[in-house]
């Protein structure tokens, strides 16, 4: 039984090519770049892209599961061509997928709700790795600098999210089933800053921006309109049903999901000087 893990060099797709090799199965990560894969040894790495459906022929050959993300290409943006991932899916014989969504249904999600394949679906709020964009703010200058200071949202780690892949996709019992993930509290944004700080020995200073100098100072990093406009109505107004804390991760995986203290200390490297 081979497992294909699309975007394996991601955020989540490392753990879970990480998680399915400890549970000894045998894994072919998709990457842009199999150069710079730096997986596992015994992970069969093959080039891909989720965007150029023609691409994917190989590496699904002999295949039967995927864990699937609903984006990709330079911009992240919401894959146009999942109809055809899964025509594909299913005439190489896959039976069982994961998928991992993003803020927008796009394609693939629909596509694969109406197939005959038995699919898990893998919704979360905010990733704890969202915190690495302040690393360098932090190394340089002791400073985070954001808006909506008190905004709580029930941030889950990557981490666990792969664990519940992986459990989905070589366990029983998971087809048809929508997983919200969530870490096991809301924080606010002065809370994450606080607690990295503590993971580093090292009080940081957090400076809270008004809405017009986060637009600057997104615009100034390069961030494109659109996104400037999601990022201000998501964490402006954080929508609340998402952020309900649940006990998902521990019931799939057996184990609490892990904290954001636990996730600041082992990242804490990533922000010292």
């Amino acid at each position: 039984m081979t497992i294909l893990v699309t975007g394996a060099t991601g955020t989540v797709g490392r753990h879970v090519v990480g998680e399915l090799v400890q549970a000894g199965r045998r894994v072919r990560a998709l990457t842009r770049n199999p150069v710079r894969a730096d997986l596992p040894a015994g992970v069969e790495v093959v080039a891909g892209d989720l965007t150029v459906t023609d691409s994917l022929v190989p590496a699904l050959d002999g295949v039967t599961a995927v864990h699937l993300i609903t984006f990709g290409g330079d911009d992240y943006g919401s894959l146009r061509n999942g109809q055809e991932i899964v025509e594909l899916a299913v005439k190489a014989g896959v039976r069982k997928v994961t998928v991992l969504g993003g803020w927008d249904e796009g394609t693939l999600e629909p596509a694969v709700r109406t197939c005959d394949l038995d699919w898990t679906f893998l919704q979360m709020t905010e990733f704890m790795a969202n915190a690495l964009q302040w690393a360098e703010a932090v190394r340089t200058e002791g400073t985070v600098r954001e808006p909506f200071a008190d905004a709580t949202t029930a941030m889950v780690h990557e981490a666990d999210i792969a664990a519940v892949a992986a459990r989905a996709l070589v366990e029983e019992g998971h087809a048809g089933k929508t997983y919200g993930l969530t870490g096991p509290e809301r924080l606010s944004t002065r809370d994450k800053v606080r607690l990295i700080g503590e993971a580093i020995g090292r009080e940081i200073r957090f400076v809270e921006l008004t809405e017009e100098q986060a637009r600057e100072k997104m615009a100034a990093e390069g961030q494109p309109e659109e996104m400037i406009e999601f990022l201000v109505n998501v964490f402006g107004n954080v929508p609340e049903e998402p952020n309900i804390v649940n006990s998902t991760v521990e019931t799939v995986t057996g184990r609490p999901a892990r904290t954001f203290a636990q996730w600041a200390a082992e990242h804490a490297g990533a922000f010292r000087a």
